[in-house]
């Protein structure tokens, strides 16, 4: 019997996974059953797979325009303008609540809480110390998040901004009044009248304005009306002359024309009239 004939390999013998990976390389899958990744279009093939007018759309027409709208939706709404910055009271404001809170927070200490659970206190102070450290955290950022949404509601900043400029304009005017280092007279101690006068003054001086305005306008076509008038009496008047001029030129004619000469000059006209009368009667 020949030595040399090769042994059939021992398939029946189990073979640990593990040491048979670690020894055989993993072979590759064949290539027809690999999933290819789909290639990207370019541009130019987009425009040239896109669906004509006439052309029923196609899956991926659909997808495109479906994918423009999303990001179209997806647009970000545009930025609020930033709040105005807090002025001398608004910062003041600000700070009083932050040295409030922290005063109050700071009674919340592990000494205080820690009397309110002694037995927890006593068995697990760690977890008792953890729990109080999370509550004053949790309650100090909701109550400057509650703060925050008040101050932007209400336009706290914006308003008190408006009282520091009406408290400078007052503490200016007070400057440039006539006597600027005598003490401000009490509102309260002021006569009826006054306060009236200063209340109604503002809204008085628009009126009286407009009044103004249409006061002017009246008094300018009052004008051209007086001239219109006035050019008007002079042609009258120059009307007028010329016709007493006209009746003098005919008070002299007829003095210059009495007398004997009137007398002949109808004897001639009646004996004209008749030799006519007598040519027409024959």
């Amino acid at each position: 019997m020949p030595t040399d004939r090769q042994a059939p390999p021992p398939a029946a013998q189990p073979h640990d996974a593990d040491t048979e990976m670690a020894d055989q390389p993993p072979q590759a899958p064949p290539p027809t059953a690999a999933p290819t990744p789909a290639p990207q279009p370019s541009p130019e093939e987009t425009e040239q797979a896109s669906p004509s007018p006439d052309g029923p759309p196609t899956q991926e027409g659909q997808g495109k325009d479906q994918e423009q709208q999303q990001q179209q939706t997806k647009q970000p709404a545009p930025i609020p303008p930033p709040p105005p910055p807090p002025g001398p009271r608004a910062a003041r404001l600000q700070a009083l609540f932050a040295s409030t809170a922290k005063h109050t927070l700071d009674k919340i200490n592990k000494d205080n809480f820690g009397a309110c659970f002694p037995t927890i206190s006593s068995k697990a102070p760690g977890t008792l110390e953890f729990v109080q450290r999370q509550m004053v955290e949790r309650l100090g950022g909701l109550w400057n998040r509650e703060f925050e949404t008040i101050m932007a509601n209400r336009q706290v900043v914006a308003r008190l901004n408006e009282l520091e400029d009406l408290v400078n304009d007052a503490a200016r005017r007070r400057m440039e009044s006539d006597h600027p280092n005598s003490p401000p007279v009490a509102p309260h101690t002021l006569p009826a009248a006054t306060i009236l006068h200063a209340h109604l003054t503002p809204h008085l001086a628009t009126h009286q304005s407009q009044l103004n305005a249409k006061l002017q306008n009246t008094q300018a076509a009052n004008a051209q009306l007086w001239a219109e008038i006035q050019a008007q009496r002079a042609e009258m008047e120059a009307l007028l002359a010329g016709v007493e001029k006209a009746v003098r030129d005919m008070d002299g004619a007829s003095g210059l024309l009495g007398g004997g000469v009137a007398d002949e000059l109808a004897a001639e006209t009646r004996a004209a009239e008749g030799d006519v009368r007598a040519v027409s009667g024959r």
